[in-house]
């Protein structure tokens, strides 16, 4: 499992040859085949005019770095990891958006821990992935609790290293997300001290470089379409959904159902009211000094991919 969850993996889907696209290829950046599992369920890899050719990360960081790299055109991360990337100096930008209900992350403690609460995280070890949304709820949670950052020790680590720190006992809770929130539940009987209701905005995104959206304008646009409409229709179908991705990862179909399941996940425009919101995400970075001089977020969406219609 931890080879599989460590490991980048890389797929081409080459589909039907069609007309002018017929010979482009759309590189996409994708966590754990999340989107490629609600695409392929869905039916919306059928009669893509151009080539897709699958990244999968572990985690958002080195996904924003392979994108910022231009190594892909396009791919999905969270609000978080947007900021971050955004914040070093990214050529990338937002163009479509999905909010799910933030029930999907969650700070986990093994099941005998003393660890009860959010309070009680004071002199602790908390294991996250630098710059994603676990990053960010373990901040948020601390301010909450009225912790100081400098009152914990956060240990920065990939998903599969955190598990098993998490296990051995060289961390004492560990801030992440699904499906390695549900798995780490599930199968190891972990249990969660706080989660992102009322913390997180539960806002994550499709991502493209500038080059991308001059050069892929067109493979861009259609892709984001078909992400809608895959995921509209994965709300009413998680058990395919859940199948499916079991199938491309390796994860058990149990666990991604309950991933499915509790996240809602679905398409929103994005809006000045949703741009306020990742404003917000931003300013608590900065207001925790995580991030070391303000930042205006309105530059890192690009609103010229209108949301599809239901």
């Amino acid at each position: 499992m931890r080879r599989l969850l460590a490991h980048l993996l890389v797929v081409t889907l080459t589909t039907a040859p069609l007309a002018t696209l017929a010979e482009t290829t759309l590189k996409v950046g994708d966590q754990q085949f999340q989107t490629r599992g609600i695409l392929e369920a869905s039916g919306q890899l059928k009669d893509v005019p151009y080539k897709i050719e699958w990244f999968n990360f572990p985690a958002a960081q080195p996904l924003g770095e392979a994108l910022n790299a231009g190594a892909i055109d396009v791919g999905g991360l969270g609000d978080a990891p947007l900021i971050f990337a955004y914040a070093a100096g990214a050529k990338v930008r937002a163009v479509a958006a999905t909010r799910s209900k933030p029930v999907d992350l969650a700070i986990i403690v093994p099941e005998n821990s003393p660890i009860r609460n959010a309070a009680d995280l004071k002199g602790k070890r908390i294991a996250t992935t630098r710059g994603s949304i676990g990053h960010y709820l373990a901040i948020a949670t601390l301010e909450r609790a009225h912790i100081r950052l400098d009152d914990v020790s956060l240990r920065f680590m990939q998903p599969a290293d955190a598990k098993a720190a998490l296990a051995s006992g060289n961390v004492d809770a560990w801030s992440t997300w699904d499906p390695y929130v549900a798995l780490a539940e599930q199968r190891d009987h972990d249990r969660g001290i706080a989660n992102g209701i009322n913390v997180s905005s539960g806002l994550s995104f499709q991502a493209a470089t500038d080059d991308s959206i001059k050069a892929r304008h067109a493979e861009i646009a259609d892709f984001l379409r078909r992400v809608a409409a895959g995921q509209r229709w994965a709300l009413s179908h998680p058990d395919e959904v859940a199948a499916m991705q079991s199938r491309v990862t390796g994860l058990p179909p149990d666990v991604l159902k309950t991933v499915y399941q509790r996240a809602q996940l679905h398409p929103v425009a994005i809006d000045d009211s949703l741009i306020a919101e990742q404003q917000k995400t931003a300013d608590l970075y900065h207001r925790t000094d995580v991030i070391k001089t303000p930042l205006d977020v309105t530059r890192s969406f690009d609103r010229q991919f209108p949301l599809a219609a239901p």
